[in-house]
């Protein structure tokens, strides 16, 4: 079996035809989703979960409450 090293993942290949838009998007959602999964874990409080989000709506661009 050869393997090809310069074979894109099926992610890969999803990701570079995202516009720059998209891929804020698509960060900003992978980063809330860490944050759901710590609150989900009890790893961080509801209240540090809530201003982590806030933070990251603020940085990112993303003010709106609907992402």
């Amino acid at each position: 079996m050869v393997l090809d090293l310069h074979a894109k993942t099926k992610a890969q290949a999803e990701w570079e035809k995202m516009t720059p838009t998209q891929k804020k998007r698509q960060l900003f959602l992978n980063q809330k989703e860490l944050l759901d999964t710590f609150l989900e874990h009890h790893a961080i409080s509801r209240a540090q979960y809530q201003k982590s989000l806030g933070d990251l709506r603020l940085k990112m661009g993303f003010p709106e409450a609907n992402h």
